[in-house]
């Protein structure tokens, strides 16, 4: 499987999923932001975390408009595979290629450690080896990873089974933790080819990290 893991001024997490999917058997090339074509034959996008441009006027806002964006784009409308985590995914609803906004965390404060989430929806790629209601703990760290969207894109979210992963505490109780909406930590798209979560399944892979949890929610991509 050949994935591209996307590279921005100030992006922090692209050699962290570099390592995770290569430990997954993947081929992987970081893509510099400047670039305008994805490899060939890519079978998956990865927009990593972090801070591209310094979140100096919105996070994400000035990355949506890099070169290689307008290649991602097209790959997604052509049914690839992308898979956006925290800065990525604040980067995917700024591409409008998931619907939504982030805000600033309700505590005006970052938030990093361990966070339980609650899977909701495994009709996709992404979460096919998790059963519903499963509580998997995977690393958060954002500052604006407030999640909004207003109350029609909510039902239609609902509607569709976009809404894929909820904050929520141990034992599976929901529990919002940055004033998300309707607790919400990860969609996707319509079509189910687009992903974005706030949290880093990347950072979850081996019992070092103090979680593994995130092996199968990546290792979906693979089937």
């Amino acid at each position: 499987m050949k994935v591209a893991v996307l590279q921005f001024p100030g992006t922090n997490c692209e050699f962290d999923a570099k390592y995770a999917f290569e430990k997954l058997g993947c081929e992987v090339n970081v893509i510099w932001h400047k670039e305008t074509k994805l490899p060939e034959n890519t079978d998956l996008v990865v927009v990593p975390g972090g801070f591209s441009y310094g979140d100096y006027l919105r996070s994400g806002a000035i990355a949506r408009f890099a070169n290689i964006m307008e290649d991602v784009k097209k790959f997604a409308q052509n049914g690839g595979k992308v898979l956006g985590i925290c800065n990525g995914f604040q980067i995917l609803l700024e591409a409008g290629l998931l619907p939504g906004a982030m805000k600033r965390n309700d505590t005006l404060h970052f938030i990093s450690k361990h966070h339980n989430l609650k899977v909701v929806n495994n009709n996709n790629t992404f979460l096919q080896l998790l059963n519903v209601n499963d509580v998997v703990n995977i690393p958060v760290a954002h500052h604006d990873g407030n999640y909004f969207i207003d109350e029609n894109g909510l039902k239609d979210l609902e509607e569709n089974n976009q809404i894929l992963l909820k904050y929520c505490d141990s034992n599976g109780n929901l529990s919002n933790m940055n004033g998300s909406v309707s607790n919400i930590a990860g969609i996707c798209n319509k079509e189910r080819n687009v992903f974005g979560l706030m949290p880093h399944p990347e950072r979850a892979i081996e019992d070092i990290l103090g979680s593994t949890d995130g092996v199968n929610m990546l290792r979906g991509f693979l089937k």
